[in-house]
């Protein structure tokens, strides 16, 4: 056996020394989030015990390697029964060290895209890794046509065009894996929940047998320099049976967790978020009564293009030389306001301790230059920065008008963390001003037979607004999701699926089970 201690020794200073030559923000974007050696170990521990009594010899691989955490730990774990081991890694530095250290014990690393790579003859029946985790926005429009298109073809499988890069990953892997190899992904949990991951989870109920998805405490961030809550996905590349069961667990660790269940494949196949396992085994009765998005149109707030630019303190603006005429009121961060309910003044302003105006005008920019040269120095500033040629400014005619939203009289901030038993993660606001809110909020417009109600009784709005305070906080967390740290977040369509027949009985409406819809 050779002295993987010795070499793990040299890895770890390798590891800090590399990670030094890059920022921070710049190994986000390449998802360069180096495995802890203690969850390596666990992990290849696990593999081990699943392999009991395999007396094959392991062919191990890592699509991608980094400096060989993976590696290290298989060595240690399986010792001498490793025959064949690979690894493929894009950044050449990372795969030269791979090399240096890991070569003399037989690794062999390949520098390159592992979605690039053609087909192997030689398929491995080990694969140990943690992928890349490069979010949708950080890959290459070229690239996402192209990393579809593989998925499609060798798998049948449609993608979202909003999944990560460690979605391609696993599924472009099926062609590595001999029949009934072992596969064990250390990826973000948020699979689980989100529309993107579907391509994922029907990989993974129809392709391969899944054995296990463990799931660490949110709290409890496997890596110090990744924001993500992450699960280890085990399957063999083998056909399920029909009455094939799922292991779930919880906290803890993958050997240890802190609970379990184990889920039906075709109860399992039904369901949509998989973050509701392991549960308490209870089978849950479907909520009576209208959804939150039957009553509500739910949207993100308005997205400006650059808040800094365009969002202004009032004062601020009326020191530019701004006229009024060309600011409209705009609610400030969640976390200044410190009142649930927001009264207005009769500028239509907010009462809030911060005061935020707007920039939103037709005004030609040669009117503004013209009759407020102050303000028409303060859009030549943009201009100096390029905010008018992004994507959003771009599209818009003149680059400085905003979308046209109305004041929403709910909003929910959709981003939070629960400080304690009871406390919820998300807030709901009532808006009694004239201000119109960012993308820092979702907004809520009544609809259908809500907003007739609230049209002939404006008493209503207070007991819809305690309605929707009333929404509990499992409710919250069954629909939306969790990032590392214990990070709430919910978007509109997550949103628009609470059950709300308490809201419903509030504004006098129907409370019966209706046909549930989608949600656009």
């Amino acid at each position: 056996m050779p002295n993987v201690s010795a070499r793990e020794k040299d890895r770890l200073a390798e590891q800090v020394r590399l990670d030094a030559l890059k920022t921070a923000l710049e190994r986000n974007k390449l998802g360069q989030f180096a495995t802890p050696p203690a969850l390596a170990l666990d992990i290849a521990t696990y593999a081990k015990r699943l392999l009991k009594g395999n007396r094959s010899a392991i062919r191990f691989l890592d699509p991608a390697i980094g400096t060989g955490s993976f590696y290290a730990a298989a060595l240690e774990t399986f010792s001498a029964k490793i025959t064949t081991a690979a690894g493929i890694e894009i950044d050449s530095a990372f795969a030269s060290a791979a090399n240096e250290i890991w070569g003399p014990t037989g690794l062999k690393v390949s520098t390159g895209d592992f979605t690039k790579e053609p087909e192997p003859f030689v398929r491995f029946n080990l694969i140990l890794t943690n992928p890349p985790y490069v979010r949708h926005h950080h890959l290459h429009a070229h690239d996402k046509p192209r990393l579809r298109d593989l998925v499609a073809e060798r798998l049948g499988i449609q993608i979202s065009g909003l999944a990560g890069l460690y979605c391609y990953f696993l599924l472009l892997a099926h062609s590595w894996l001999e029949k009934d190899g072992l596969a064990v992904w250390l990826i973000p949990s948020e699979f689980m929940d989100v529309n993107y991951g579907t391509a994922v989870k029907q990989y993974l109920t129809d392709k391969v047998t899944l054995l296990h998805i463990h799931r660490f405490c949110p709290s409890d961030v496997q890596f110090d320099d990744a924001l993500v809550s992450s699960a280890v996905v085990v399957f063999k590349k083998s056909s399920a049976t029909d009455n094939h069961t799922v292991e779930f667990s919880f906290g803890g660790t993958l050997n240890e967790p802190a609970k379990s269940q184990h889920v039906p494949l075709t109860e399992l196949r039904e369901r949509a978020k998989w973050t509701a396992y392991p549960n308490s085994g209870e089978v849950e009765k479907p909520a009576e009564g209208p959804r939150l998005g039957e009553l509500f149109t739910i949207k993100r707030g308005l997205a400006t293009g650059d808040n800094s630019f365009f969002i202004l303190p009032r004062e601020e603006a009326n020191r530019l030389g701004i006229p009024s005429e060309c600011l409209k009121p705009i609610l400030p961060s969640p976390r200044y306001i410190t009142n649930e309910m927001i009264e207005g003044g009769k500028d239509g302003y907010p009462k809030t301790d911060v005061v935020l105006s707007l920039i939103d005008t037709k005004l030609p920019e040669s009117e503004i230059e013209k009759h407020f040269p102050e303000f028409w120095k303060y859009l030549q500033s943009g201009k100096a920065k390029s905010i008018h040629s992004r994507y959003l400014t771009s599209r818009r005619t003149p680059w400085y008008s905003q979308e046209n939203r109305e004041p929403a009289p709910f909003l929910c901030t959709y981003m939070g963390r629960s400080s304690g038993i009871g406390k919820k993660p998300f807030r709901f606001i009532w808006n009694q001003s004239k201000a119109t809110a960012a993308n820092v909020y979702l907004v809520l417009y009544p609809k259908g037979e809500l907003k007739l109600a609230l049209d002939a009784d404006h008493s209503l709005y207070a007991r819809v607004f305690d309605a929707l305070n009333e929404i509990s906080e499992s409710a919250f967390k069954s629909e939306g999701r969790v990032y590392g740290g214990g990070l709430h977040k919910v978007e509109p369509l997550e949103l628009s699926r609470l059950p709300v027949p308490k809201l419903a009985a509030a504004a006098g409406l129907p409370t019966r089970k209706k046909q549930r819809v989608a949600f656009a």
